[in-house]
This record gives C-alpha cells, structure tokens and sequence, in this order.
C-alpha cells in the first residue's frame, strides 16, 4: 500500500468563481416533463456547453483554474525526504502538453511491458484533433497537469468536463434522474478516462520519482477541488488499474464493479494449441465455425502500420457507420479520427479485414499494447451477412494474432456473453466515483453494496459456465480471485 503522505496545499490566485448549484423544484424540472430522453440531452447540452461561443479558446480559459502549488512531505519513514514543490495546474487541450512529457509519465505509471496505447498522447490528441472528443460532442478537455520545481512534468490526468453520460460504459444514468427527481442537476460532471474506450488502465499517470505517491495524493486532491470550483454534481474515474482502485477508496471515493471478457494466453504455440485446453464440444463447435469462412469465399487479412492505406479508413469508417447507425445509435468518432489513429500510432494499430471476391466487406480494429492486444471496433458493409464472420474477425483472428506477437491477452471490449464459449472469460473491472451531495453519496454508496455483491455473483455464474477443462478452469479461477 502507498505511503500516507501530507500535501499542504498553498492556492495561486483564486480559483474561478462559481455561485452554488441552482436547485430547481421538484416539479419544474424532472425527465418525463421534458418528452423523450433525446431532448432532454439537446436541452441540456445546449444549457451546460452554449456558452462557449464567440472566441471558443478565450471562453474556455474562463472556465480554468489558476494553478494551486503543493507542498509534498512524506510519511514518519520518510522524514528525512526533502519537501518538494508541486505545481497542479489545468489545460484545455492535451496538444498544449508535450507528447514526450505525456507518454513518459504514462509509460513510467504501468512499464513498457504494459504499455496502454489508449492513454499516449497519439491516441487522446486524435481524440480531440479529429472532433470526436471536444466540447462541442459534450467531452469538454479539462487535463490535470503537475510540475516540479524545475517545471518538469511528473503526473497527467486525463480529465473531461461532461454533459451527458454517453461513451463512457460504466452507466449512471439512473443516477442522473435520481439528481433530477429531487431538483438537482447532475450535468457537468468530471470524468477520468479514456473517451469511447472500455479499456482498463492508469489513470492517474506519473513519472518514477521518489515521490510520486504524494504527487499521486496531491493530484486526486486536486480533482475533488476542481469538482467543486467548477461546480460540478461529481467527479467518476472510470476503468482505473486495480491498484488505483484500492488507493482511490483509501481518499474517499466509492467503488464500483463491472464484468468484460478477456482471453488469456497459457503461453500458446499456435490456435490449434489453445483449442487443445478447450472441452471437446468447444473446440470442435469453433473448429466448425471457422471452416465456414473459406467455404463462403472469404479471406482473411491482419494490417498494421504502412499497410494500412487511406482507402483502407475510408472503407472502415462506412462499416463503423453502418454499426452506429443501426445498432447503437450514435457515431462518436469521426473520419478524420481513423486516418489521424493511422499516421499517429503506426504499428501500434491492426486492422483486420475480410475480402469477398477482392472487395472489402468487413474488419475489426485492435490497437496492440505492451502485452495486450485490444479489439475495438467492428463493422460491416450494409446488407452484408456471411455466418461466423463476426466471430472470425474479432475473437479468433485476435487470438491468432495474440500468439503470434507473444501477447498475453485480449481485450475484445464490454458486452457479450457470446465470448465465453469462444474462449473469453469474465474479468472484474473497476470504477471510482466522489460525490459533493452527501446525501446522495451516502445512498449510492449503499446501492452500489448491493450491486457489487450480484456482479461477484454473476462473475462465477458465468465462469462456472466456460469453455475450457476443468483443470485449465481452476487455474483462471484462481487467478480471477486474486483479482476480486
């Protein structure tokens, strides 16, 4: 466990001003008066982000801090540690930091073994550079920034200011209406995380000094001031490491579970290797699967870097967009987006295509970590089915490439129970959320005791329900309880 730390905080000049939350009445304002929940987001995105007109840049610079300095003194074992300055400060771009500043602090938080390439400034400046996550989309760009006294950069928090909850994956919803059903406003919140992106991580990111556990301190301090300067409902860091999650409920905040599907890799050889510690059913079922993809005249590609043309983007923003707009209802990247990701992260991206009679009609982009392989997005053409493609292009073709480049994982994203017989196993997930309405953290708190005792139920449910011998079960269940 980190050692406690004292951080003394001395404030520059004052923070912006900001008058106390308006609390409406409960009848003036609730969800059902408003009609349907897709006007009530246009209404209030247009309420918590319309001011932003005119000169953008100027007007969200009102909206920042001025930088607080810190003073870092370390626990009774450290008393003869020299106090160190920290200057915490907040930028309305990731492009007014440093890429190399940037990534050295997230490489030095998880080592370059593993490297989370969601969180380097390649991937998050696309983000922001393509539109995709600014604050005309409801992500407003607020990141944490600490310096040394040398001005050096020793820890980043990826931050955004919100008004709505979409793209996030860890649902609060119900916690909005509950803000509104008494006359509160729950929009904007502050959110750590990758935008659009399930992907678990640090979040807090700081270079190895010897002491970056007060800097650590220092920042999440810094966050709960920022929540209520800003006057926000509440601050939600979502998919951190486990071992933030464990700090971050030792400074106040409640913690929350979720469940994803993960493969692992038992030091594999080669597909035919994994299918062998897989139950005979199992494996001829996926055996059978993937033969019905050369019978359909269809071939298999895995890209990555210089071989992935412009043409390539263009043609997989049509299948993201046939994906959007007919099943989850809202495109949140944008075309430049995927050509940005490609001139950016290089071979750090694989896209994996299929071909029927030499025209593209699907693919699966992955982004490879240092010992993960992430599987994102995927995408058809319009009327387009062929049986077990989907199947093929992101869980088979992932493993498959996963063994190759001696990864040993796959992150094949939220959602789908389909994944456990296809040799995806449940994994626990994390989130943290600070309230500034007692009463309400008092009352999620207790909600989310319950909800966290049926996802640990759920969990062994469901891996009670896997795919593999029993023999290769026991392991992954042991190691899944170190995790819980």
């Amino acid at each position: 466990m980190a050692s406690p730390a004292v951080a003394t905080r001395r404030t520059s000049p004052t923070f912006l001003a900001s008058g106390p939350r308006h609390r409406l009445r409960r009848h003036e304002y609730s969800p059902s008066k408003l009609g349907s929940p897709s006007l009530a987001s246009r209404l209030k995105v247009t309420a918590l982000f319309g001011w932003i007109k005119g000169d953008k840049l100027a007007r969200t610079r009102e909206l920042i801090p001025s930088a607080e300095s810190y003073t870092l003194t370390g626990s009774d074992s450290e008393v003869d540690m020299k106090p160190h300055e920290v200057s915490i400060s907040v930028v309305s771009s990731i492009m007014d930091i440093p890429p190399a500043e940037w990534d050295a602090c997230a490489v030095h938080s998880a080592g370059p073994e593993k490297l989370n390439p969601f969180l380097t400034h390649a991937f998050l400046s696309s983000l922001e550079e393509s539109g995709s996550a600014v604050k005309e989309t409801g992500w407003l760009p607020l990141h944490i920034v600490a310096r040394d006294e040398n001005e050096d950069i020793v820890g980043v928090v990826p931050l955004y200011l919100k008004s709505h909850s979409r793209g996030e994956f860890v649902f609060d919803q119900s916690w909005a209406e509950a803000y509104y059903s008494y006359g509160l406003e729950y929009y904007p919140k502050l959110q750590s995380c990758v935008p659009f992106t399930p992907v678990t991580g640090q979040r807090i990111l700081l270079r190895d000094t010897s002491y970056r556990d007060q800097v650590f301190d220092a920042l999440v301090k810094a966050l709960k001031n920022l929540a209520t300067k800003l006057n926000a409902s509440s601050l939600h860091i979502t998919f951190p490491s486990e071992g933030e999650f464990s700090k971050l409920k030792d400074r106040g905040l409640l913690q929350r579970i979720g469940l994803q599907y993960h493969w692992r890799n038992r030091n594999y050889k080669s597909f035919d290797d994994f299918l062998m510690d897989l139950k005979q059913p199992k494996r001829k079922n996926i055996r059978q699967e993937r033969k019905k993809i050369p019978a359909q005249n269809l071939k298999m590609k895995r890209l990555r870097g210089d071989e992935i043309k412009s043409s390539h983007w263009d043609t997989f923003y049509k299948f993201y967009r046939n994906t959007t707009d007919n099943h989850w209802g809202r495109a949140y990247l944008t075309r430049e987006f995927f050509h940005l990701l490609g001139e950016k992260m290089g071979d750090k991206v694989m896209l994996i295509v299929a071909e029927h009679d030499d025209k593209l009609v699907a693919g699966a982009l992955n982004l490879i970590g240092g010992d993960t392989l992430y599987g994102r997005l995927w995408g058809c053409l319009p009327d387009v089915h062929f049986p077990n493609l989907h199947f093929e292009a992101c869980y088979y073709q992932a493993i498959e490439a996963a063994i190759e480049l001696n990864l040993s994982k796959v992150e094949a994203g939220a959602q789908g129970e389909h994944k456990i017989q296809r040799g995806y196993l449940p994994v626990t997930t994390y989130s943290c959320h600070y309230f500034l309405e007692p009463g309400f953290a008092t009352a999620i708190g207790n909600f989310l005791v319950h909800e966290t005792a049926q996802v640990k139920h759920v969990i062994n449910v469901l891996r009670d329900s896997g795919p593999y011998k029993e023999d290769i079960m026991k392991e992954f269940a042991a190691q899944q309880d170190d995790e819980m």
